[in-house]
């Protein structure tokens, strides 16, 4: 249409405002017997152009050529606000839409199947039921009452301290120290990773508390020399005695026992021991950060603790606690047997380091751990539970790589090599020589029976070691010539904790509550004994034990040592190698549990692992280089 025409066209129609728009993107007023002025609407759609110079080659085509036609000016006014409204509104939903398919590239793809917040607080719940000592008045587990008031005071006067408190381990009442403090370590480390998480669901307070209660009571269990006496390490409360009622031979009520109780004592010899204690108080401290006293108090203990052990002494010979029949741990060696020492110094050393920053620590965790790899028992490769903490070390020391690069001379000690075959080594399709149940559970201790302790805290560091992978914005793996992504990492914890909860051949959950099939009769004093008032003898104790009924009190959340390794189960509470609970397996659940659990929908926080519900750079806290 020429100028002439679209002249006379404009003229000859009732259009009140014609206006087009320039090579500017700007909206022009036409020629009109009422003008409207004042519109420059700067769009910046169009290719520009400067003077009479020929504009640069631009991917937007030059065909562009349209024609506003504004017929009323109310309208168009009240066009633009609404416009300019729904752009103030888009940009918001934008964001949220970016973090909608961000959370969904590391959680939708692979959404759990199973409740994961309702296990996760019956998790908790089942260290509720295993507190020793004073109960609080609000104690959700309304068939415990106080118990073990007199811990510490043998009935000869020989020791006179004071050991209330803690957790009795599993279905009996004694307390080892070991077991403890690696459940204080796991439960720690869960919240300085995950706490977004645990505040989300509403768990934080509760599981801060739980931790409270362990390091409340490991605070107890080391006292320094002084002039008079060398250090002291308290390794357990309770257990067999030469008396003919003690915790193993009786099946009664913690609330119910009168017998006495042995303590076992070691030496500041005992390094395994010592080491876990150590890394306990340390991570402990982390947790409890913003209580300024309090985490002081951890970490001054876990400090004196750890340089009384390593220092150079030609006349003292690090050891075991349970290598001697000396007292210090032989009652242990039938629960609790550790078989080397190396790894809890080097574990107690790294969490050190993190608790102060000091790189001492650190340098004592990567000299050592060649001689901690070499004590490594070849059956205990890969595993992390209570006796081999090297696995989990591992990952710690590669986090350390990952987000705070120390350089030299740190970089083969912080090599990553180890822990990327340790996740080739959890996925089948890798390591052939993965052992896995024809139901799906791996098998990582062929042979050694409790299968699921060992799953539970490998789901863990499978998906903990993919956050860290997403963090750094990888989304794959390798080892040797192999490569693995962070969604099958994912796939494989998801895969575990869904067996424990439930999808396994047996069809039950091995958590007690959860789900509509679970163990009803647990091997545990407490949980069988009804709470009627009566105070039950040992003798009387052996018919609950042995009975064919239900347990009166529900044993929520406790974690079963569970199936055999043909996915059998059988639930018998006189058979303890199937249906017994205790608190360092139950750790390894909560850790699997918090880690799959899906990250808090309205956290923004996506630097610092926020869309991932990790913290990315809060363990770091107290480093300073």
């Amino acid at each position: 249409m020429s100028e002439t025409s679209e002249s006379e066209f404009l003229s000859s129609t009732s259009t009140r405002f014609v206006h087009s728009v320039s090579g500017s993107g700007r909206i022009l007023p036409a020629t009109s017997t009422r003008n409207w002025n004042s519109i420059d609407l700067d769009f910046n759609l169009l290719p520009q152009t400067i003077g009479r110079v020929h504009p640069l080659h631009s991917k937007f085509s030059k065909s562009v050529d349209f024609n506003l036609t504004i017929s009323d000016k109310t309208h168009f006014k009240r066009c633009v606000s609404i416009s300019f409204f729904l752009l103030l509104l888009l940009i918001p939903l934008s964001i949220l839409l970016l973090h909608s398919l961000t959370h969904s590239k590391h959680t939708l793809d692979h959404p759990p199947p199973k409740n994961l917040t309702l296990a996760l607080n019956q998790a908790l719940l089942f260290f509720d039921a295993q507190k020793s000592g004073g109960l609080p008045e609000n104690s959700t587990m309304k068939f415990r009452g106080n118990s073990g008031l007199d811990d510490g005071r043998e009935g000869g006067g020989i020791i006179n301290a004071d050991l209330v408190g803690g957790f009795y381990d599993s279905g009996n009442n004694i307390k080892f120290s070991f077991s403890t403090a690696y459940t204080v370590t796991l439960l720690s480390w869960t919240i300085i990773e995950y706490q977004q998480k645990y505040a989300d669901i509403g768990e934080l307070d509760h599981i801060k508390d739980i931790i409270k209660w362990g390091s409340d009571y490991l605070l107890k269990l080391f006292i320094p020399p002084n002039s008079d006496n060398s250090a002291i390490l308290f390794s357990q409360v309770g257990g067999s005695d030469k008396n003919q009622e003690n915790d193993v031979s009786c099946w009664q009520k913690p609330e119910d026992m009168n017998y006495p109780r042995p303590v076992s004592v070691c030496d500041d010899t005992a390094a395994d021991l010592a080491g876990e204690i150590v890394a306990g108080l340390s991570a402990a401290s982390l947790v409890f950060s913003d209580e300024k006293d309090y985490c002081n108090k951890l970490v001054e203990s876990a400090e004196k603790l750890f340089d009384l052990v390593t220092r150079r002494d030609p006349s003292r010979k690090l050891r075991m606690y349970t290598e001697k029949d000396d007292g210090c741990g032989n009652r242990a060696r039938e629960f609790y047997n550790s078989s080397g020492y190396m790894d809890e110094l080097v574990w107690g050393a790294t969490w050190l380091f993190f608790a102060t920053g000091e790189v001492n620590y650190l340098k004592y965790a990567t000299d050592n751990f060649d001689a901690a790899e070499e004590e490594e028992l070849l059956s205990e490769k890969g595993v992390f539970y209570w006796n081999n903490k090297l696995t989990a070390n591992a990952i710690l020391l590669t986090r350390i790589r990952y987000f705070m690069d120390l350089g030299y001379p740190y970089e083969d000690a912080l090599s990553t090599n180890r822990t990327d075959l340790l996740m080739c080594s959890y996925l089948s399709s890798y390591d052939h020589k993965l052992s896995v149940t024809n139901g799906g559970l791996v098998l990582l201790k062929p042979g050694a029976g409790a299968p699921l302790q060992y799953a539970a805290t490998a789901s863990f560091l499978s998906k903990l070691y993919s956050d860290y992978l997403h963090l750094l914005g990888r989304t794959v793996g390798s080892c040797n010539s192999a490569v693995f992504s962070a969604d099958e990492l994912q796939n494989f914890a998801i895969s575990q904790v869904n067996y424990i909860l439930g999808d396994n051949p047996m069809k039950m959950s091995y958590v007690v509550g959860y789900g509509d099939r679970y163990p009803n009769h647990v091997h545990h004093r407490g949980a069988s004994i009804p709470l009627d008032g009566k105070k039950h003898s040992c003798s009387q104790g052996n018919g609950y034990l042995y009975s064919k009924k239900e347990n009166p009190n529900n044993l929520v959340g406790a974690m079963v040592v569970g199936p055999d390794e043909d996915d059998l189960f059988l639930d018998e509470r006189d058979k303890p190698w199937f249906t017994e609970a205790s608190i360092s397996s139950n750790a390894g659940l909560v850790a699997a549990l918090i880690a799959v659990h899906n990250p808090p929908i309205k956290s923004f926080d996506f630097n610092n692992g926020g869309d991932l519900g990790i913290d990315k750079i809060g363990i770091f806290r107290n480093v300073r280089l």
